[in-house]
């Protein structure tokens, strides 16, 4: 990321900086207090060495050694004030853009979500997330307290000998040219590490959730092979990364005890002995010396965190940006556009055209239909006819259709989404289930949906029966795993009629569900969804038959609408179906 771009990057976290600027505020006005105190420790030991102890003038020692301890105490103080101070606000930072990065995720429309793996995603709202508040907590402010102590090292020493100090900065150039290099090859590894890490665990949430059929078809080795593959590039990039971190680390350290044996060199009077003068100045002392000691360990300590230091910075700026991508990203419900607080389910689609990609094939072509309130409209056709993404544009998960959708007169476009989705409930093939309490997966915390209405919402779709067994609290596990899969369909049914909306989309939502338990709900659609707009996406003959009217699809097209009777007449692409006994198969 360029310099433009990460001052942007850095610009764009403001936002979230700012409800706790108080706590970065206290931190800044404390470092130049810290570092103060810090550098007053050495000149007082020199005071008290020169003064006092070499001398053996013990009168005003005492008085030097309560400055010292209070210059240690008070260090110590408003160095923890300015820990904590750190810690609060960068915790509460990232505990904003945590819920940022989350609430992003939430409206990111199911098109997006498609072409993303879930590991991917779970990256960023976890691990990313960890690295950029050990930048704040660890990185970003302590980085100025260090530069301060560096700067105010290097004043103090050129103040009590600039001779001495000359010689030691004979060093430095190349010294921060190499950190300059390390700094930016780091910067490279360790978006390298963030990609590896995201692999890996898209990879794996992929494989566990897949594990009955990998396990059925014996693909262990080779997903073990794969898995092994993704883990040794995530191993070999955290590898590079902690090589140049130890061979900064290593670098200061080293130059850093260069520095004390040239000091000692000089001051112990080996170079004087060798016919070597120092540049300025002139006799070292016995305090000059000790606090020269002490003042490299203050110069050096610094520089050495500061390599662990820039390693955490360049964790949480490749952080930031795989962090940013995904905010950055526009294909979210919006809350914009008209208001849709109630239809009544008048749907006209005309000219319907659709793409998942600018540069692939249309999967909808030329789609003319017409929903009224209150009818039931059956979609068939063969895999790959485009019935799914049909119901998906009508919910919104998709956009970008070219053509018309208008709901009682409005283009569906200029709705606000969320105002859509409230009035139209989908149920999909595969049952989704959270690892909540039974009344949760039917309510989702909803206000409106009071007991009363949740438990007739229950009682039309025969789920009353699975909570007399296990109970309303009853709090299920992963995926629904604890029901049979007819009984987890039930739920998502409960789920739709709970919220009460004018439209119900049914995308082969009684596909899973046995012969016994359809005839428990079919007696339960016929009552709930009298009044309702429907639209369902089936195989089943029986959900087929009692349509309004069907519409048949292949190849992205409408070919024939009619009801059954009709249909069959007619001996078309329906009827070939039917009779094949493949038709309505999706």
């Amino acid at each position: 990321m360029n310099r433009q771009l990460r001052t942007t990057a850095v610009g764009r976290l403001w936002p979230f900086l700012k409800p706790d600027w108080p706590a970065f505020s206290l931190a800044l006005v404390l470092t130049p207090f810290a570092a103060l105190l810090s550098l007053a420790q050495p000149y007082l030991m020199k005071r008290a060495i020169d003064d006092h102890i070499v001398p053996g003038i013990t009168d005003g020692l005492g008085t030097v050694t309560w400055l010292f301890l209070g210059a240690v105490l008070a260090a110590y103080v408003l160095e923890g004030a300015y820990v904590l101070s750190l810690a609060w606000g960068g915790q509460r930072t990232i505990l904003r853009m945590r819920s940022a990065v989350y609430r992003h995720l939430l409206n990111l429309r199911q098109g997006f979500l498609d072409r993303q793996p879930a590991g991917r995603l779970l990256t960023r709202a976890t691990s990313d997330i960890d690295a950029l508040g050990e930048a704040f907590s660890s990185g970003l402010i302590a980085i100025v307290l260090d530069v301060l102590i560096i700067v105010g090292t290097l004043a103090a020493m050129l103040w009590l000998d600039a001779g001495l100090t000359i010689v030691l900065l004979v060093f430095a150039p190349p010294l921060l040219w190499l950190l300059n290099l390390i700094r930016k090859k780091l910067r490279t590894i360790f978006v390298q590490v963030r990609e590896a890490l995201a692999e890996v665990n898209a990879f794996l949430s992929e494989r566990v959730d897949g594990v009955e059929v990998v396990q059925l078809f014996g693909h262990q080795r080779v997903t073990q092979q794969r898995f092994d593959v993704l883990n040794r590039r995530f191993r070999d990039a955290t590898t590079r990364s902690n090589v140049y971190d130890a061979f900064m680390y290593a670098l200061v350290d080293g130059v850093g005890s260069i520095g004390v044996a040239v000091m000692l060199w000089y001051g112990g009077g080996v170079a004087a002995d060798w016919g070597l003068h120092l540049p300025i100045g002139s006799e070292v002392s016995a305090g000059l010396l000790v606090a020269f000691l002490e003042y490299l360990d203050r110069l050096f300590r610094p520089l050495r965190e500061l390599s662990g230091k820039v390693a955490i910075l360049q964790r949480g700026g490749a952080a930031l940006e795989k962090i940013l991508e995904l905010l950055d990203e526009k294909d979210v419900v919006t809350c914009e556009g008209q208001d849709a607080e109630t239809i009544a389910g008048h749907i006209v689609i005309r000219n319907l055209s659709f793409r998942y990609q600018p540069k692939t094939n249309d999967v909808l072509k030329d789609v003319d239909l017409e929903i009224k309130p209150g009818q039931v409209v059956a979609i068939v056709g063969a895999t790959g006819s485009g019935k799914t993404t049909l119901m998906r544009l009508l919910d919104t998960s998709y956009g970008g259709y070219r053509g018309s959708i208008t709901v009682d007169g409005r283009e569906l476009r200029d709705l606000r989404s969320r105002h859509v989705r409230r009035r139209i409930a989908g149920v999909a093939q595969d049952p989704q289930l959270f690892s909540e309490p039974v009344a949760f997966n039917i309510d989702l915390d909803n206000p409106r949906i009071d007991a009363a209405r949740r438990d007739n919402a229950a009682r039309l779709v025969h789920v009353d029966e699975i909570v007399r067994r296990i109970g309303w609290d009853h709090r299920l596990r992963e995926r629904g795993a604890d029901l049979s899969v007819g009984e987890g369909q039930l739920l998502t049914f409960a789920r739709a009629m709970a919220h009460d909306t004018e439209v119900v989309l049914l995308d082969e939502a009684t596909a899973s569900i046995d012969t016994l338990t359809e005839q428990l709900v079919q007696d339960a659609l016929e009552r709930i969804f009298e009044r309702r707009t429907v639209i369902v996406v089936a195989h089943r003959l029986s959900t087929v038959e009692k349509a309004d009217r069907i519409v048949v699809m292949d190849q992205g097209r409408i070919v024939e609408t009619g009801n059954h009777e009709e249909l069959m007449r007619l001996g078309g692409a329906y009827a070939a179906l039917v009779r094949a006994g493949e038709a309505l198969v999706a």
